[in-house]
């Protein structure tokens, strides 16, 4: 059996999450060679975890300024081209090798060279955009090494969480991947039983969510349809929502949306109503998977879809990990957890790791304050990532 392979990436969570990521390939003889970078680094496991050294206990009250908070885009951030200029990393080829071996296809050529009705399909989105944050990760790594070390929190959307977690050392690569792949695969099972979709909807201070909602699932009823859904299904910013729901619903808030008082609203690209009870069956084979990995409690805090507050031990992240599928992703409220200071407080850098800069345009419009420290990852060759609200 092949040694297990180990990458010089410095101490404590930085550290413990690139051991994590690589060694799950140690248990694969036939697994793909290491990376050319493969080092003998027994000091490393003498400091893989945060708090067990004099270095981050020094650490323990930092200046805000000189950390870091990362945040994982979601479903509706991929793009054609994502991940061709990373390719330029050590590690990226063999993550992308790893998930091409565990998927069954290439998923290198499909992100890079689409076509990009493929690329949008919820069961190839989901893994493309897990693995691509985690090759920016990679990049970040290479380019700005002290944004790891320093990172303070984590956050993803939607399927972002995962890799959030992947970076916190919750979970390793391979099984995480295999853990998306499950989940994508169950939930383009479940939208296709009911046609049903989400309509973004950029409000006012007075526009009526739960009123419309009522409304659009009383018309439903008027159609034929039991039990109609139509409900928030994610909260990007003050007055930007995403609902999701029966299309019929959907349709009859795009005719009547100036009732609501609602400014602009757009049907998203996405093939079923996500984060709503109309995912149920999608929950049982996330959960039975979700059993049988091994999950650690993370290295650095990482923030729940669910409620927005830090995961605290695996029990956790198994329960949380399933309801979010069904239940609205509550990233304004993140927002405001993560970045909660008093007043005179600087704040953390912020990086998005992965496609796009939609999390930075949400950023903007919960905490201008915050915003001003923000960056991004850059994963096309040529940058034409823009901002725009992530789907589900």
């Amino acid at each position: 059996m092949a040694a297990p392979i180990r990458l010089r990436f410095g101490a404590g969570a930085a550290g413990a999450l690139w051991r994590r990521l690589w060694s799950s390939q140690a248990r694969d003889p036939a697994g793909p060679p290491p990376p050319s970078e493969v080092v003998d680094v027994a000091a490393l496991l003498n400091d893989a975890s945060v708090g067990s050294s004099p270095k981050h206990r020094d650490r323990s009250r930092p200046n805000p300024q000189a950390t870091s908070v990362l945040l994982f885009p979601g479903q509706g951030s991929q793009v054609v081209g994502m991940g061709r200029a990373l390719l330029q990393y050590p590690g990226v080829r063999t993550l992308y090798d790893v998930a091409g071996r565990a998927l069954g296809y290439d998923l290198l050529e499909l992100s890079l060279q689409g076509p990009s009705k493929e690329l949008e399909r919820t069961v190839r989105c989901q893994p493309a955009l897990y693995v691509v944050s985690l090759a920016a990760l990679e990049a970040l790594r290479h380019q700005r090494p002290e944004v790891i070390e320093t990172c303070v929190a984590a956050a993803g959307f939607s399927v972002g969480e995962f890799a959030a977690l992947v970076f916190a050392g919750a979970l390793e690569f391979e099984e995480g991947l295999h853990v998306v792949k499950v989940r994508a695969e169950a939930m383009e099972e479940a939208a296709a039983a009911i046609p049903s979709g989400m309509l973004s909807v950029l409000g006012r201070p007075q526009s009526q969510y739960k009123v419309a909602c009522l409304d659009a699932q009383e018309h439903c009823r008027t159609l034929g349809i039991k039990q109609p859904v139509c409900e928030v299904a994610n909260y990007l910013f003050p007055d930007c929502r995403v609902i999701s729901g029966h299309l019929q619903a959907l349709q009859f808030l795009q005719k009547n949306s100036s009732k609501y008082h609602f400014k602009r609203v757009r049907m998203l690209p996405v093939s079923g109503g996500f984060h709503t009870c109309l995912m149920e069956p999608a929950l049982e084979p996330l959960a039975q998977v979700l059993k049988k990995i091994d999950i650690k409690r993370p290295l650095v805090s990482v923030h729940s879809n669910v409620d927005g507050n830090k995961y605290m031990h695996a029990k956790h992240i198994r329960q949380l990990l399933v309801k979010q599928v069904v239940s609205p992703v509550k990233w304004e409220q993140t927002m405001h957890a993560i970045y909660e200071r008093r007043k005179g407080i600087e704040f953390p850098q912020t990086i998005e790791v992965g496609p796009g800069r939609q999390l930075g345009a949400i950023l903007k419009n919960c905490n201008l304050k915050a915003w001003k420290t923000y960056s991004h990852v850059t994963v096309m060759e040529e940058d034409k990532e823009e901002e725009k609200a992530p789907e589900v």
